[in-house]
């Protein structure tokens, strides 16, 4: 055996459990680790400029392949309590993510000390496993459990609180005969699938719910062949958007009552079965429940048995696996599938609606309307891109309107949706994509949280392009207040004093100039004003980025105004804009518009 400080044996473990991608920032209680990191090599680390951000980074670097486990590293106290919202988001949409903080020595633990706050506590409940660990002959243990509890059922993040002699502690350690522990997956049975391809071979107009649990299994293939196999039209949630390429015959379109297409609730609507297939049944999918479930059978598969009705009671449900479900059901479906229903004019049927039901994009508005920032995206950017965004109008209009053609191509914080998400984010997501085109898509208050992790892209060299439609307002937020008959505390606009008048200039009183901030960070940055600069801002952006190998951002001045479509229920959706007439209304659309 080899004796060695603890330090040194979590970096063997980190790099022989695959997780060799950290962010963080060192600090006093943690610095024992990070100098385990620089002498045994293997691990890059990232300098962020925040912990919160670096939390960000390693969650959206864990999203960009099947998996992968990002590392967040802080010194102890306030580190940990950063970190708290990154362990949230990535819980929320079950990612896995190990965060390491450091803590004051286990004697001064309980006692006030300087920076000693009991995080594992705090962590709790936004993380499947927190653990402070008080004996450094645990130390390897406690990791190797930690990465089966991560990657075992749902997937999710882990925090682990190390004081500072635990990390000093030396102790016997052997990485040469160090074995990842067995991860537990739940999956169906054979008996169980007949069930399924019962039910849903008994009904008229069948959709199968693609939920972001098919990405996490890495099934999106399977995916595709098993809706072949069955003819049947697939509605994927958002976070399972990209598991059928938007373009594909049996691509529905998206659901619900803010990020979906007109022709997806038309469609779903006109349903009788769904399968529903590792998703969570979330309530900005279903609207009111009384109209989703209206005349329809429903079927619910998830991982997690507690899922399992935890929203609505299905009609069957079924503990899996996403992966393993689906090898069931094809298995079972091609051998009856001499048997299976003709459900060739069901999906024409919602092909047809995807070519009659859009909403107009081509607005020629000064200032711009955001429609119009899409459509040139879904021009400027080739269907490998792969966008990442998080909350608010920029958000619901980018799912409304863009096109995403794989898995992991939309990376999204889906359920927790904290503003300053996307930035930090989508530099995890470069380092996870190193050479992948990656476009970032923010409002303007999205944008100013963790705006200074820019400089972490400058610094690191991380090149992607930031889109920020600016409209110098708390978009969603003023468009809830609507129904307050209220505009209160959420215009971002002020007279700059260091933006001298310009009368040519439509984001005079804007605010915040975001390409000075960005070009202060290190990067570079545009402005557009217009709709007719769109292409050459974006192939400028892309010049720029592949020059420089920084971020670029991309300033889009919006008019103050604008109300993206939603509702309360599938059928009650307010369209505030003019609807596509004719094929040059919506020239990006997936089918040109019949009339």
């Amino acid at each position: 055996m080899t004796r060695m400080r603890a330090v040194d044996a979590i970096v063997q473990i980190l790099i022989k459990e695959g997780a060799d991608e950290a962010f963080g920032l060192p600090g006093a209680a943690i610095n024992p680790l990070y100098s385990a990191m620089r002498a045994g090599g293997g691990i890059r680390h990232t300098l962020a400029r925040h912990v919160e951000g670096a939390s960000h980074m390693a969650d959206g670097y864990s999203r960009t392949g099947d998996g992968r486990i990002g590392v967040c590293l802080g010194t102890s106290g306030p580190a940990g309590t950063d970190m708290i919202t990154g362990l949230y988001a990535a819980i929320a949409d079950s990612i896995p993510m190990l965060c390491i903080t450091g803590q004051a020595p286990v004697a001064k633990l309980d006692k006030e000390d300087f920076q000693a706050v009991d995080i594992a506590s705090i962590a709790k409940p936004v993380t499947k496993f927190a653990k402070t660990v008080l004996e450094g002959a645990q130390v390897p243990g406690v990791f190797q459990s930690a990465f089966q509890i991560m990657r075992s059922g749902r997937p999710g993040p882990v925090l682990i609180d190390l004081p500072f002699d635990v990390q000093m502690t030396e102790i016997e350690f052997d990485i040469d005969t160090y074995e990842p522990l067995p991860v537990a997956k739940p999956v169906a049975t054979r008996a169980q699938a007949e069930k399924v391809l019962d039910m849903l071979t008994a009904s008229k107009h069948p959709v199968i719910v693609a939920g972001g649990g098919i990405v996490n299994s890495g099934a999106s293939d399977k995916l595709v062949e098993l809706a072949e196999t069955l003819g049947v039209p697939v509605v994927p949630t958002l976070m399972g958007w990209g598991a059928i390429a938007d373009d594909h015959p049996l691509a529905a379109g998206l659901v619900g009552i803010q990020t979906s297409q007109r022709y997806g609730n038309a469609s779903f609507l006109e349903s009788d079965f769904v399968l529903g297939i590792g998703n969570r049944w979330a309530n900005r999918h279903t609207g009111g429940l009384d109209t989703y479930r209206k005349g329809r059978t429903f079927v619910h598969v998830d991982i997690e048995p507690t899922q399992i009705g935890r929203v609505f009671a299905p009609d069957y449900g079924v503990v899996s696996d996403a992966g393993a479900f689906i090898d069931v059901l094809l298995e079972a479906a091609r051998d009856r599938v001499a048997e299976l229903p003709d459900y060739n004019g069901w999906a024409e049927e919602c092909r047809d609606r995807k070519a009659r039901l859009q909403r107009k994009t081509n607005f020629d508005n000064v200032p711009m309307k955001p429609h119009r920032v899409y459509q040139e995206m879904l021009t400027a950017f080739d269907r490998d891109t792969t966008f990442v965004t998080t909350i608010g109008l920029s958000q619901i209009a980018g799912a409304q309107l863009l096109h995403v053609y794989g898995p992991r191509k939309w990376i999204n914080a889906g359920q927790a949706g904290p503003l300053g998400w996307t930035g930090p984010a989508a530099l995890g997501v470069v380092r996870g994509k190193p050479g992948e085109q990656v476009v970032a898509l923010s409002g303007d208050y999205d944008f100013q949280f963790m705006i200074e992790e820019l400089a972490v892209g400058a610094q690191h060299k991380l090149p992607y392009i930031h889109v920020v439609v600016n409209n110098s307002y708390l978009g969603l937020i003023r468009q809830s207040q609507r129904g307050f008959e209220m505009d209160y505390e959420v215009s971002l606009a002020f007279d700059n004093v260091n933006t001298p008048y310009d009368p040519d200039s439509v984001a005079t009183g804007y605010g915040v100039d975001h390409v000075k901030v960005a070009e202060g960070l290190g990067c570079k940055a545009i402005r557009v004003e217009r709709p007719e600069e769109l292409a050459a801002g974006f192939a400028e952006a892309a010049r720029l980025r592949d020059e420089f190998q920084v971020p670029v951002v991309v300033e889009v001045i919006l008019e103050r105004v604008t109300n993206i479509a939603m509702g309360a229920d599938l059928d009650t959706m307010n369209e505030f804009e003019d609807l596509a007439a004719s094929p040059a209304d919506a020239p990006e659309a997936i089918y040109a518009l019949l009339d």
